[in-house]
């Protein structure tokens, strides 16, 4: 790689980084676990993020609430629980790059996708095909395959999944869009994960979303690994529909609400098949208690049960530091921080593994996978040993994610340093032709 940044394998060259950089003063309002003592060099934000200071002001606030006024709490609390879900559409807007009415907050991921296919998946005669990505998520395969079982298709059939050209880890956005061209006649909905778990690959939603509906199908995306990490423009890129959870980047902690977009064009439209239920309803009709579903305006519609104030506090005081750093900041320090990461993991030589993840930034985020041919595990497990937190997926992969909200250059350098000592008697070479 062009070392474009003048990155150096110093401590020295962190550490200044570090000073120089303006958003390192949110690292203090996070917690880190500890191995010995000490911090450990937590870069496992893609999995779970950290909690920050403010989380537990904001979940002891709805107690004293819930104390004080008990049922008056939903229109009385600090933040009223009738309204709980509307709390987190400003920051949600920015981060997603849509309109307020365009996000909402409510169950989880896989749930949220479940109820977005029951409402844009429509199969009807030869158009019932869904295409994805080979190697999705689990829980976004499982999804897909009863979805079309739903409909009385068998998986074989109605499943397109788009794999790497031999040889290769990664998907070509042409051969993702030359895809899609020629299944044009059968496509119903292309639903791809916006940044793939296993190898860390962003994909270009504008272009498929693009060329999804040129063929006449629908695009909706799994953000799951992208919300907080990336910013999105999915009103201006005509997504249809999407859906994240928000114990990654977003810091919700674990198991908090989920997310979801809805594009306005069907948002507007109440009579736009979906599941119903209470909380979806309009607001100024809910309490006359009649029959006949009336939407909500907006990805609101989408909306089905009471809103989970305990499981959402957390994730409303965490969006807070967010809107406070900006998502582009953010996303301008990723890109330094994980190009330093991919800089110094060039520079290993008694260890023997490929980066399997895009070196563009502009097709990653925060995550680089690296792909070891044998003993991944043990490797793995040495540096957890080692106080170094990160995550492995079979097969034979380690995920490294430094989050620019809380990580540092530093613990990039020193992720380096302890993996250059680890003590492996394999074969030194370089993958990328170094």
């Amino acid at each position: 790689m062009n070392n474009t940044e003048g990155y150096q394998a110093t401590l020295d060259y962190a550490q200044q980084a570090d000073r120089t950089d303006p958003l390192h003063k949110y690292r203090k309002r996070f917690y880190f676990p500890q191995h010995n003592g000490t911090d450990t060099i937590y870069l496992c934000g893609n999995s779970l993020g950290l909690l920050s200071d403010n989380v537990q002001g904001s979940i002891e606030q709805e107690l004293q609430d819930w104390k004080k006024f008990a049922i008056d709490g939903y229109r009385k609390a600090t933040y009223p629980w009738m309204y709980y879900q509307h709390f987190f559409k400003p920051s949600l807007s920015r981060i997603m790059g849509c309109s307020e009415d365009e996000v909402t907050v409510s169950n989880a991921l896989t749930v949220n996708l479940h109820f977005l296919m029951f409402s844009f998946y429509r199969p009807q005669g030869k158009r019932c095909k869904v295409m994805m990505e080979a190697g999705a998520f689990p829980s976004d395969q499982y999804a897909v395959e009863t979805q079309v079982r739903h409909h009385g298709l068998q998986p074989a059939d109605a499943i397109i999944e788009i794999a790497p050209r031999a040889g290769e880890k990664t998907l070509r956005t042409e051969d993702i869009l030359e895809a899609i061209r020629l299944h044009a006649d059968s496509l119903a909905l292309v639903l791809f994960g916006g940044i793939n778990y296993y190898t860390g690959q962003l994909f270009d939603l504008s272009a498929i979303t693009q060329a999804a509906h040129q063929a006449g199908a629908l695009a909706g995306f799994d953000l799951a690994h992208v919300a907080g990490n990336v910013p999105m423009q999915l009103h201006d890129w005509n997504v249809d529909f999407a859906a994240w959870c928000s114990y990654k980047y977003l810091n919700g902690g674990p198991g908090s609400v989920a997310g979801l977009f809805v594009h306005e064009r069907y948002g507007s439209d109440p009579l736009h098949p979906r599941l119903a239920g209470w909380w979806g309803n309009d607001e100024k009709t809910r309490f006359r208690m009649e029959k006949g579903f009336v939407p909500q305006p907006g990805a609101g519609g989408w909306n089905i049960s009471t809103a989970q104030v305990f499981n959402m506090a957390p994730l409303k005081a965490a969006l807070e530091i967010i809107d406070e750093a900006g998502i582009h900041n953010l996303r301008a320090k990723s890109i330094r921080l994980t190009g330093y990461l991919q800089f110094l993991l060039y520079e290993l030589s008694n260890i023997r593994f490929e980066i399997i993840t895009p070196e563009d930034p502009a097709q990653r985020g925060a995550q680089l996978s690296l792909f070891f041919p044998d003993r991944a595990k043990q490797l793995h497990q040495q540096m957890i040993d080692q106080g170094i937190v990160v995550d492995y997926r079979e097969p034979g992969v380690v995920r490294v994610a430094p989050a620019p909200l809380y990580n540092s250059f530093e613990d990039v350098y020193r992720f380096y340093e302890r993996l250059k000592s680890l003590n492996q008697d394999l074969q030194d070479y370089r993958d990328r032709g170094r």
